[in-house]
């Protein structure tokens, strides 16, 4: 039965990659180096392997970054940081292939489909659980409690083991989560240089934000010869749109892009078909109307809409915590800051405040095939990783930076073949009162004292830092967290498990659906009642069992 459901697995997923598109994987990351935090204990088992000179090799597969530069002479095939793994902990890294960002969703998918697993990569949610039924990769309950450290077991259930927990099927580890933090917030990033000119106030409402979006277009500060009010771009509503999407302008009107929220009878509801949802499509579509979103933004992508904001053609965004990381293309310019941005929480369109939406801190898997030869390699490196990006030696900063060990901005890190971040942490408590005392004393982890380094380069005359002053300075983008968390004041998706099986089968087509009727809407193509037809067809077309799926896994796991 497990070769036929292997078969089966194999055959369906070769039919949906000759169907699929080219995906973008621009997920919310920040361009910059990767995160740290203290821990009490080092994970000592860590180096074994490379003492005693035997060394071990794991395959993978990797996705190449636009930021990331290598040093001189260096490549994925040769480099400082494969280097340092095969020296400190014995485990050689090699990869089976290696895709651009445009690319490697789809590669992913081929190699799934052909049986062509490395010794380890990174899939969704329901690919992991794909892979689980089609039994192509390991079960790893007894490996990571033999190999993974005491420090490792600790970084992973931060969070109390809930994301570990999406990763466990039938009480079997199944994949190792690439966790992040959960809470991070997206904001309304807006040109306070123009508020200035114009005399316009912050906006706090989404009438506010309307207001707004209509003076910069009549009154045209940036002094082009057409000028719209907010960045949109083709996909808005994807999870993985960081900014120029629409999911905080959902969120000002208390909807949510696709998660779980409570029915307030003890269950379920999917966000995207709720009434709150019809409410900002209307508001979206009279934008559209009065011109106040460029009307070409269906055809571009995050940086093609993103060249009107650097070109003072738009004054507002949505964005995630790192959005400053790409408003500087048009910020500074030889030298120079040419604009002024600020960043302000999402408005809201009534007294209660909006409530940003947020998963549960983990998208993807690491997992292992069946057919590794050393999979308690791919443990080694974990370990190692944990170490290294959290309380790195001198000689271990070789890891985020390369041979010179010196931060130059090339996003050397995604060298590393496995990366899993701090489910939790408190930079937006500690950052901006560091960075406005100049007290560096409070900081507490390596990543603060990065942050704080740039900010006060910044803070000194170096231009080019601007954005992590909006990011970490006082108003700055992680400055809002700490009220928003303290209040709860965020909508968490209350689904964490698997896919179920109706997700798997239908899913794509309702999205793609939802999709179809937003844009209609948003785009003045049919009227804003077209919502209640999308309603009753995304009932049919799988979402009602979807819903029944999703509340009797909320029974048992409540």
């Amino acid at each position: 039965m497990k070769l036929g459901r292997k078969f089966l697995l194999i055959t369906t997923l070769i039919v949906s990659v000759a169907l699929a598109a080219c995906g973008n994987n621009a997920k919310e990351t920040e361009k910059s180096s990767p995160s740290a935090s203290p821990s009490a204990s080092a994970g000592s088992s860590a180096s074994s392997g490379a003492e005693s000179g035997e060394v071990i090799e794991v395959s993978t597969v990797s996705q190449s970054d636009p930021y990331l530069k290598f040093d001189e002479g260096e490549s994925w095939e040769k480099n400082s940081i494969y280097d340092a793994y095969e020296k400190d902990i014995g485990v050689k890294i090699t990869n089976k292939w290696i895709a651009d960002v445009t690319q490697f969703k789809e590669k992913v998918k081929i190699t799934i489909a052909s049986d062509d697993l490395p010794d380890f990569l990174m899939v969704n949610a329901t690919q992991l659980k794909e892979l689980t039924e089609a039994d192509m990769i390991m079960d790893l309950t007894e490996l990571y409690e033999q190999y993974a450290t005491d420090e490792t077991k600790k970084f992973l259930t931060m969070d109390g083991g809930l994301q570990m927990k999406t990763a466990t099927f039938d009480g079997k580890l199944m994949g190792i989560p690439s966790s992040y933090n959960p809470y991070q917030y997206q904001n309304l990033y807006v040109r306070t240089d123009w508020l200035k000119e114009l005399n316009l106030p912050e906006p706090k409402t989404m009438a506010d934000l309307v207001a707004v979006s209509e003076a910069f277009k009549a009154k045209n500060p940036g002094g082009k010869s057409t000028t719209y009010g907010l960045a949109v771009s083709k996909n808005p509503f994807s999870i993985e749109t960081g900014v120029t999407g629409l999911r905080a302008f959902l969120n000002g009107y208390h909807a949510y892009e696709n998660i779980w929220i409570d029915d307030g009878n003890g269950g379920l509801v999917n966000s995207d078909i709720q009434p709150e949802v019809k409410q900002a499509l209307a508001a979206l579509q009279d934008m559209f109307k009065k011109g106040l979103i460029d009307p070409e933004f269906a055809v571009k992508d995050t940086e093609k809409a993103a060249e009107l904001l650097y070109d003072d053609g738009i004054g507002m965004v949505f964005g995630a915590t790192w959005t400053p990381a790409q408003l500087v293309k048009g910020a500074v310019k030889d030298g120079k800051i040419v604009q002024e941005w600020g960043v302000f929480p999402i408005p809201s369109v009534d007294g209660n405040p909006a409530r940003p939406q947020i998963g549960i801190g983990v998208d993807e898997y690491y997992v292992i095939s069946k057919k590794a030869k050393h999979p308690e390699g791919v443990i080694k490196l974990l370990n190692q990783w944990i170490v290294v990006d959290n309380h790195p030696t001198e000689d271990q900063k070789v890891y985020g930076y390369g041979k010179d060990r010196v931060e130059k901005g090339s996003n050397y890190w995604l060298l590393n073949p496995l990366r899993v971040g701090k489910q939790l942490d408190n930079n937006g408590e500690i950052l901006p009162k560091a960075i406005e005392t100049k007290d560096a004393s409070i900081l507490q982890t390596q990543d603060q004292k990065n942050r704080y380094e740039r900010a006060m380069k910044f803070v000194d005359g170096d231009t080019s830092m601007w954005w992590e002053y909006l990011i970490s300075g006082p108003k700055g983008a992680f400055s809002y967290g700490p009220e928003i968390q303290k209040n709860k004041q965020y909508m968490q998706n209350k689904f964490y498990g698997a896919p179920t099986p109706t997700m798997v089968d239908r899913q794509e087509i309702l999205t793609k659906k939802r999709d179809e009727v937003y844009f209609k809407i948003m785009m003045n193509q049919v009227s804003v009642d077209e919502f209640d037809k999308f309603v009753e067809e995304w009932k049919k077309l799988g979402g009602d069992e979807i819903t029944k799926e999703v509340n009797e896994w909320y029974s048992a796991n409540k």
